[in-house]
């Protein structure tokens, strides 16, 4: 029996960092957007390049390990040469990997990685296997006798299996972590909801919740201030509309604003731990898998989850890869008692 199954993406990603990228603000009447530029017909210095395993089901299940728990894998990579460096990770990391299925038609997923020196980045990605992962490649028999099963976002027609899955561990008890992507809302809103009711946790960025809801974060609306923290009252908007009365934990996270969780009966907001951000690919990842793995270390503790997963994903930032920084809970602790003034504001009554 496993603690967790992870199911999702796995990638191998080329991270390029040159100090000759530039970074351009393009200004309309609604609406701003910055892009990464670079000179157009030259040939530029790299500073720095380093090949490193990614994707939501590979960086999730190697956290997973690392803070304790028996942990396998389903991805779908290609039968080529970029495998073997994915297994290899997977096997040092100590994650089962008896669950990967291995594709003779696509080649495995990979992503050439633009790093700014702001520390935000641009993803060049080819999905490869990734797109084509099917209701045949999962082991249910695994699913059925797994502790808990984490869904990483999925993309093209992968995203198909999401409700067999979903449903499989819902009829079997096997509780379910769900970090919520854009293909699959982009796949029917109606149908991802349904999924969405057979989660414990459903975690998702300001903007996928806002593709989901439908609810726009106004910038003229009045926030409204609890103790020392604000939450804006559309992002309550959507923290309701998820969670849909159901008791589900839906976690919204929102960059350097922190997070903001909500149970169905209280509401915690906790900002972002400081770090020193060097490159913030996989810091969802890090968070969404360490408030998992530390709801089971703690028996269902919101706040600290939400604390720990604050610690990891500040930890995975200020490393260059989206597993170089992962900590274990022991490490996590000794950080949150050298900042004793991070706190997560728990809000007792609804709105």
């Amino acid at each position: 029996m496993f603690d967790v199954i992870t199911i999702g993406s796995a990638t191998l990603d080329a991270f390029i960092e040159t100090d000759e990228a530039n970074i351009v603000s393009v200004c309309a009447k609604n609406h701003k957007s910055d892009f990464m530029a670079y000179p157009y017909g030259s040939k530029l210095e790299i500073d720095k390049f380093d090949y490193q395993t990614g994707g939501g089901g590979i960086n999730t299940a190697v956290n997973f390990a690392h803070l304790g728990l028996k942990t396998t894998t389903i991805v779908k990579i290609g039968d080529d040469i970029q495998n073997g460096k994915i297994i290899k990770t997977l096997e040092k990391a100590d994650v089962d990997t008896s669950n990967i299925v291995k594709s003779k038609k696509y080649q495995t997923g990979f992503s050439i990685i633009l790093t700014s020196f702001q520390g935000d980045r641009t993803v060049l990605a080819h999905r490869g296997a990734n797109a084509h992962l099917d209701e045949d490649d999962i082991n249910f028999k695994a699913v059925k006798n797994s502790k808990w099963l984490y869904l990483a976002p999925l993309n093209g027609e992968s995203t198909k299996v999401l409700d067999k899955v979903a449903m499989y561990a819902e009829e079997h008890d096997v509780n379910l972590a769900i970090n919520v992507g854009t293909s699959s809302i982009k796949q029917g809103k109606e149908n991802l909801y349904k999924i969405l009711a057979t989660a414990e946790v459903v975690v998702l960025n300001k903007e996928e919740a806002s593709m989901l809801t439908g609810i726009n974060v106004r910038p003229d609306t009045k926030e409204e201030i609890y103790s020392d923290n604000i939450i804006h009252p559309d992002i309550i908007s959507m923290l309701k509309e998820i969670n849909k009365g159901k008791g589900r934990i839906v976690i919204i996270t929102d960059g350097k604003n922190g997070v903001y969780a909500y149970d169905g009966y209280k509401y915690y907001q906790a900002g972002e731990f400081p770090a020193k951000v060097v490159s913030t690919l996989g810091a969802g990842d890090a968070f969404a898998s360490t408030f998992v793995a530390s709801l089971i270390k703690t028996g269902g503790n919101i706040e600290t989850a939400l604390k720990y997963a604050s610690v990891n994903s500040a930890s995975v930032v200020e490393n260059f890869g989206a597993q170089e920084g992962f900590l274990s809970f022991d490490k996590i602790q000794k950080r949150l008692d050298k900042n004793p003034e991070f706190k997560v504001t728990i809000l007792n009554h609804d709105r």
